[in-house]
């Protein structure tokens, strides 16, 4: 069974910095790209960084970047989401997602329904 565990989300004041993790077991985790989503209060979820099975090639969306970094450590099944410079616009609920890939890509999916598997979220609140 496929499990995504998400931590390290909470509160922060503005210009803070947070580490997401994303903890996964129940998979072979290097075979696997690996993305980062955030829903914020009223809006749809949007894609905000994803990485390759090697971690080699990354996709940030421009609103995070310079701002946030993907990195995954496939020793210990774990993906990262560094947010540093944060701003009350990235307060949302964060979630790790995994797309099998079963050929080598280069190509990042910003597309929810790519990614089959789900953690259950961690909230990430940015004080002004």
């Amino acid at each position: 069974q496929v499990q995504l565990v998400e931590s390290g989300g909470g509160l922060v004041q503005a210009g803070g910095s947070l580490r997401l993790s994303c903890a996964a077991s129940g998979l072979t985790f290097s075979s696997y790209h690996v993305g980062w989503f955030r829903q914020a209060p009223g809006k749809e979820r949007e894609f905000v960084a994803g990485i390759t099975r090697g971690g080699s090639v990354t996709n940030e969306v421009d609103s995070v970047k310079g701002r946030f970094t993907i990195s995954r450590d496939n020793a210990k099944n774990t993906a990262y989401l560094q947010m540093n410079s944060l701003k009350p616009e990235d307060t949302a609920v964060y979630y790790c997602a995994a797309r099998a890939i079963d050929r080598p890509t280069i190509s990042i999916s910003n597309r929810e329904s790519d990614y089959g598997s789900w953690g259950q979220g961690t909230q990430v609140t940015v004080s002004s």
